[in-house]
């Protein structure tokens, strides 16, 4: 085992950043632009600084004016399947893309029904946030597919398949399916994209992943925010780029659909022993150390499964981790805080009205983790600590008792 987790800055994205030479070689000529960072004084530091971000920009403005924007353009509906905090949140977001867009909100609750349509608010999840007059909310699945051009899935992992095998008749064979849920399926271990296809019968229909670093408050509020789609079609994750990138929120997008579905499973187990140690109050040093861990348990248990290691430390990587471990709008956080802090877990859940999704998908995590023979001693401690078998401060003291080890 490893507690090293390598920097979480690099990118596989190629951009054509200005290149800065320490010492041209003997009478070569600078390119026009091109400045000797053995300059010394501020002014001529500044100017360096200055030159740099100056092409920065007219670089990134040359690239937006040649972005597309038909697909956005030729959209004309778009359903989201869910009411939730984070499918509402999309709903408003793709709503303000275009206002003669028709986005409809496939809900449960008849009263969260009547808030949106009525009062253009999510009662349950956002009473104080105004949504945009083209949400339209509905409890009827056929009305809400007929002629959608994309699906939001936003249903939680552990309900979504009994939810789409029902409403599997309506949905059009080649309708693109854009999943914003994460986790594991506790008794088969599937993956979202697994799951999607086989329960509409239909191997061939289109998906693509949406995560990374995100609260649903946030994107509500319009703060910037940055995520990554996943496809490996391509075409289809440029077109869900295009249709959902603006101002305030930048879309990555990737061909590793397993490391982003992964990566976004296992984050949400970590984020829940990084509660505990908040809650057994142990100090920031043990949260470094946690976290680093249970960061190298992911990158070892998603490369086994093919995914990249730049996925790992990229947005739906080192910066979902950071997210959900760190801040406490977390819900799986929240959930370790309190398990920390000697609550009950059946109390705790009955008092939460979102899902926390890594309380299901922990024993699924160790599963898939036997499966490819990888050790996970930080997150198998916590499906124990959830299994009700093991208490959080005799893990803590187990994990400390590891063997020492030399990093790689």
């Amino acid at each position: 085992m490893t507690w090293l987790l390598e920097p979480p800055f690099h990118s596989s994205i190629r951009h054509n950043f200005p290149r800065f030479h320490c010492s041209p070689a003997a009478g070569a000529q600078p390119e026009p632009e091109s400045l000797a960072l053995s300059l010394d004084g501020p002014k001529e530091r500044r100017k360096i600084v200055r030159l740099a971000w100056e092409k920065l920009v007219r670089w990134s403005r040359s690239l937006r004016s040649k972005a597309k924007t038909d697909v956005l353009e030729r959209t004309n509906k778009i359903v989201v399947l869910g009411g939730g905090s984070f499918g509402t949140a999309m709903a408003a977001h793709v709503a303000m893309r275009k206002s003669q867009l028709e986005v409809n909100m496939l809900v449960r609750d008849p009263q969260v029904c009547r808030s949106i349509n009525e009062e253009h608010h999510n009662c349950k999840y956002f009473p104080q946030h105004k949504l945009p007059e083209n949400v339209i909310a509905t409890t009827d699945a056929q009305a809400a597919l007929l002629g959608a051009d994309f699906c939001f899935h936003a249903v939680p992992v552990q309900y979504s398949s009994l939810f789409l095998e029902e409403i599997a008749n309506y949905v059009d064979p080649g309708l693109p399916f854009i999943s914003l849920s994460k986790g594991l399926e506790l008794n088969t271990l599937r993956t979202m994209s697994q799951i999607i296809p086989q329960a509409l019968k239909n191997p061939r229909q289109p998906y693509v992943v949406l995560s990374g670093p995100s609260f649903a408050l946030e994107l509500m509020n319009k703060l910037p925010t940055a995520l990554v789609v996943a496809s490996k079609d391509k075409k289809m994750a440029n077109s869900v780029q295009q249709l959902m990138a603006s101002r305030n929120l930048r879309i990555n997008t990737s061909s590793d659909v397993t490391g982003v579905e992964i990566a976004g499973a296992l984050k949400n187990v970590l984020a829940i022993a990084a509660g505990i140690v908040e809650g057994l109050n142990l100090g920031n040093n043990s949260m470094a150390a946690l976290v680093s861990q249970g960061c190298s348990e992911i990158r070892w248990l998603a490369t086994k499964m093919g995914a990249k290691s730049t996925t790992l430390t990229g947005l739906s990587g080192t910066g979902d981790v950071m997210l959900t471990c760190f801040v406490s709008l977390s819900r799986n956080r929240t959930v370790g805080v309190r398990l920390g802090s000697g609550e009950n877990l059946d109390d705790i859940l009955s008092s939460m009205n979102q899902v926390a999704e890594g309380v299901a998908t922990a024993g699924a995590v160790i599963a898939l983790a036997q499966k490819y023979k990888v050790k996970m001693p930080v997150l198998t401690a916590v499906a124990r600590i959830i299994d009700n078998e093991l208490t959080p401060t005799k893990a803590v003291f187990e994990l400390m008792n590891l063997p020492q080890v030399e990093e790689v």
